[in-house]
């Protein structure tokens, strides 16, 4: 009798209630909630694995509804009444997001070091490119290309942050501002140098490539450039072929007997796309690029 209770009971209860239809949506909550706590979780160990260099101030810079993260550097002993050297960083393709920590990771320990600080007082900026952008939006994997006629929108921003906040409240020593950046960083210096060519007292590309239709642009702008001869991500045949093409405009200037600044290309044969090692751990490049003045 009670196992007859029962049978009815639960009968009754499945037609109110399709068990079924119930384990369904459980079973997709709990689906839905392993998924999200997984990319929380795999997000959070990515960024640790990245160190955070706090000597680096975070910034957000806002433009209506576009954002461009980015951290600063200032000279031991800050002085805001003296002017400095500006140092501009473009990291890689690998460094994109908005953690606002990755950047740092291949430029932080040259400028951390403790005779740069001593050696070479200045501000450092170190701008992230958003993920699925680039600094110039072009394909890195073609032997060449023209520059597209419009900045990309994180150079766009990055134009805006100089113009509108780096120049405006820190004192910049405009005869010293320095540009670098590796691979597609590389190719984004190669590309503000060539849009602003007054602006850059030197530059030092790494690994990147440029049109070489710009290099009239760059002539008389120190140039010290660098790519691994077994780069397989970015042909080295990229920094070649501008090198050459500057080259070639030396070598018509000294017919007229017009002297000119000349480019320097340093070739690392047995290094592959990670060329920016030895670049940035090199302290004849720093004290180079700093001696540079316009």
């Amino acid at each position: 009798m009670k196992y007859l209770i029962l049978n009815k009971f639960l009968a009754n209860f499945s037609n109110i209630f399709d068990f079924k239809y119930l384990f369904t949506c459980f079973f997709v909550f709990l689906l839905v909630f392993f998924l999200i706590f997984q990319n929380a979780f795999a997000q959070k160990t990515s960024e640790k694995k990245y160190k955070d260099y706090t000597e680096f101030e975070k910034h957000i810079f806002v433009q209506e509804n576009d954002t461009l993260p980015y951290r600063l550097l200032l000279p031991e002993n800050y002085d805001k009444n003296q002017k400095y050297p500006l140092v501009l960083f473009l990291h890689g393709s690998g460094e994109r997001g908005n953690t606002n920590i990755v950047p740092l990771t291949h430029i932080a320990p040259a400028l951390l070091g403790a005779d740069f600080r001593k050696n070479y007082p200045c501000i450092a900026l170190v701008p992230q490119c958003p993920k699925g952008k680039r600094w110039v939006e072009v394909d890195w994997k073609l032997s060449t290309h023209t520059q597209p006629k419009e900045m990309s929108e994180p150079m766009e921003l990055l134009r805006k942050l100089l113009d509108k906040n780096i120049y405006k409240n820190y004192k910049i020593d405009k005869k010293r501002v320095y540009i670098t950046g590796l691979s597609m960083g590389g190719f984004g210096a190669w590309d503000m140098m060539a849009r602003f060519p007054k602006e850059f007292a030197a530059g030092v590309p790494v690994c990147g490539g440029a049109d070489e239709n710009t290099a009239k642009l760059l002539k008389e702008m120190p140039i010290w450039t660098f790519h691994g001869a077994l780069d397989k991500v970015v042909s080295p045949d990229r920094t070649r072929n501008m090198v050459k093409a500057l080259e070639n405009l030396s070598e018509k200037d000294k017919n007229k007997e017009k002297e000119t600044k000349k480019i320097i290309y340093t070739e690392f044969p047995s290094v592959e796309h990670d060329s920016w090692k030895q670049v940035y751990a090199n302290k004849d490049v720093w004290k180079w690029l700093f001696e540079q003045k316009k």
